[in-house]
C-alpha cells in the first residue's frame, strides 16, 4: 500500500505534485490546504485524510479537523499541522505526520517515524518542492522518502 503526504498547498495542487502521487492507496495532508479544491483533486486520486491548518479556515466540512488519527494499512498515523500540536500519543502511533515549517524531513525517534513532506508550492531554505511517499506493507511501514518535484 502505497500513502501520499502532502502539506501547505495554500490553495493550488501543482501537477508535478499530483502526478508524484498518482498511483497512492491513500492520501494524508498536513493543513494549509488554502482551497476545498486541492481536496477535490486530491480526492480523483485517493481517499484523503487532510487536517487544518494555522491559514485554514474551518471550510472543508466537518471531517477536517485539527488533528487526525487515521489507521492505514494497519499503520496508525497521527497528523497535525504543526508539531508542537502533536499532544498526547496513544501507544499505537507508528507515523507522526506534520507540516507548517515547509521543510521537508524524515526522522526516526524510537518505535516512531515522524514526517514533514515540505510543501509542493512555496518551499523554504533553499528546498525543492516535495511530498512524501509511504510504503506499508502487512501493517509495517518498509518505506518512506520524500519527492522532489521538477
Amino acid at each position: 500500500m502505497k500513502v501520499g503526504i502532502i502539506s501547505d498547498t495554500h490553495g493550488r495542487l501543482p501537477a508535478a505534485a499530483f502526478k508524484a502521487l498518482e498511483g497512492c492507496d491513500a492520501i494524508i495532508h498536513a493543513g494549509d490546504i488554502g482551497s476545498p479544491e486541492v481536496l477535490y483533486e486530491l480526492e480523483a486520486i485517493a481517499p484523503v485524510t487532510a487536517v487544518l491548518g494555522n491559514c485554514d479556515q474551518p471550510e472543508y466540512g466537518r471531517s477536517v479537523r485539527a488533528v487526525a488519527a487515521p489507521r492505514i494499512g494497519g499503520v496508525r498515523f497521527k497528523v497535525v499541522h504543526r508539531f508542537r500540536d502533536i499532544g498526547k500519543l496513544p501507544e499505537d502511533v507508528g507515523v507522526i505526520v506534520h507540516g507548517h515549517t515547509h521543510l521537508p524531513a524524515i526522522e526516526r525517534s524510537s518505535h516512531l517515524l515522524i514526517i514533514n513532506p515540505g510543501s509542493p508550492t512555496r518551499p523554504r531554505d533553499d528546498n525543492w518542492p516535495s511530498v512524501a511517499l509511504v510504503e506499508i506493507e502487512d501493517g509495517v511501514v518498509t518505506d518512506a522518502r520524500v519527492v522532489e518535484l521538477t
